[in-house]
Parts: structure tokens; sequence; C-alpha cells
């Protein structure tokens, strides 16, 4: 069984909070095919040439960093999502914004 760097990150979450990584993870494979899984500061994250999104489960959320900059319209949009450092904050007992995490995925790409 092949081994990816993030399977012990979402092997060690609950459902169904491992459900909401899986589709973060899968939604990024799907919009960035060549991002690599790499870990950086002990955390989950993609790479493509340089790291470009990181993500966690915490108790209460799962969290996407670094911030979007640059783009308002999108920033303007993720504002009920936007922690106290402006990184996004999903929380475990709202739906899942597909969409939304879509359009953060293609700007911290770049």
């Amino acid at each position: 069984m092949d081994v990816r760097p993030h399977d012990p990150f979402l092997d060690a979450a609950d459902e169904p909070v491992r459900a909401r990584l899986r589709t973060l993870r899968a939604l990024v494979h799907e919009l960035v095919p060549e991002a690599e899984e790499v870990v950086s500061y002990r955390m989950p994250a993609f790479r493509r040439g340089r790291v470009f999104l990181y993500y966690g489960a915490f108790r209460h959320h799962v969290g996407v960093y670094p911030p979007v900059r640059g783009d308002e319209a999108l920033i303007a949009d993720l504002a009920p999502f936007r922690g106290p450092k402006g990184n996004l904050v999903l929380p475990h007992d709202q739906p899942f914004p597909e969409a939304l995490v879509r359009r953060v995925v293609r700007a911290l790409a770049g």
C-alpha cells in the first residue's frame, strides 16, 4: 500500500473531520494536479515550486493557510471564514464551502 505524506494526518482525524480533510485534499489535486504533498512546519502542505497551501484539523475547525492576499472580491467573500490572522477557518458544525475553497486553492496556487 502506497502511503502518501498526508495520510497520517488524515488517519488521525475523527470522522466526519477526516471526510472534510479528504475533500480539501482532493480539491487541491483536482485543481493543481502537479502539486506535491509535503509536510512543512509539521503540517500537511502542498508544493508546486514553493509551498502554497497548508491545512490542518483542529478541535472546532479545519484551518487553511496562508491568508489569501490581493483578490479583494475573494477576500470579501471569505469574511465569514477568516480567522484572526486572516487564515481560513472552516467550522466543523457548518457545511463545507466547496465552491469558496476552490477559489482559495486557485488563488493560493497562483
